[in-house]
């Protein structure tokens, strides 16, 4: 069985598969990286891959307005209305410096505080996710190289929790002690590492049950895979059972600690 996206997503999903292909050929030679004022690497690939996007996003959408994590950390204005996008051009750049192939490229459109579509895109090791509401989640392997028309698009959706041994997905480079202490609270059957976004697909695609997060991370950060997650059936919502949103201003664009769930 397989699933056609919305011209829209395709949009998306072209877009993301060109900003991973200039990802992956940074990727593939020696590269240098700078450190930013937040204290976080940033590197030849995420620059380009933003101006992949940014490029992209005015020819699809030149109404809708942007907030692109580089163009954040580099002063630009940042404003969210009612529907905006959000990208991450390398979400887990820490993963790309350490050459383990678990970072994505994420485009995310939110309307009303809520992310409606996304798509997350690996090159590294050729996986692709989008969702969108109204149209399902989907996923396949895509090489940077390779054709987005003739991706074989399988529909995805969350599981059933087990009765027990929940296996739970938790950062590979922002693990701290408030995760562990949440983490002896929870019947965990196995405990899976990961970088990036790829915790919300994980999710998404029945592979993991829980993804709890409590450290610091920005919109641009979760939007996409967040948008994947709930189009397959999935939830995120504030320590406190509400909702996450999307849009703080107030707050920097940045999320309070959350926990992403599958069935």
């Amino acid at each position: 069985m397989t699933i056609a996206p919305s011209p829209f997503m395709r949009q998306l999903i072209e877009l993301a598969h060109e900003a991973g292909r200039a990802v992956m050929a940074v990727y593939s030679q020696d590269f240098d990286h700078r450190v930013k004022d937040d204290s976080s690497p940033v590197t030849d690939a995420d620059v380009e891959s933003e101006a992949i996007i940014l490029a992209g996003l005015k020819r699809i959408a030149p109404e809708v307005p942007v907030i692109a994590e580089e163009a954040a950390a580099g002063g630009a204005e940042t404003i969210a209305g009612e529907k905006f996008f959000l990208v991450d051009p390398l979400d887990g750049t820490r993963e790309f410096l350490s050459r383990n192939g678990e970072f994505t490229v994420n485009i995310a459109l939110v309307e009303h505080g809520e992310p409606v579509a996304g798509v997350v895109y690996a090159p590294a090791i050729g996986r692709m996710f989008w969702g969108e509401r109204g149209h399902g989640a989907a996923e396949a392997q895509l090489a940077p190289e390779g054709d987005a028309d003739a991706a074989n698009w399988r529909p995805i959706h969350v599981r059933r929790r087990p009765q027990a041994g929940l296996t739970v997905v938790a950062s590979r480079s922002h693990r701290d002690a408030r995760t562990d202490d949440w983490l002896s609270t929870v019947d965990i059957g196995e405990l899976v590492s990961a970088g990036s976004s790829l915790k919300f697909c994980l999710l998404a695609a029945g592979e993991a049950d829980l993804y709890p997060r409590f450290g610091r991370t920005m919109e641009w950060d979760t939007a996409a895979g967040h948008a994947v997650l709930c189009a397959a059936g999935g939830r995120v919502a504030t320590e406190d059972g509400a909702p996450l949103t999307y849009g703080k201003r107030a707050r920097g664009f940045d999320n309070p600690g959350f926990i992403a769930s599958g069935g």
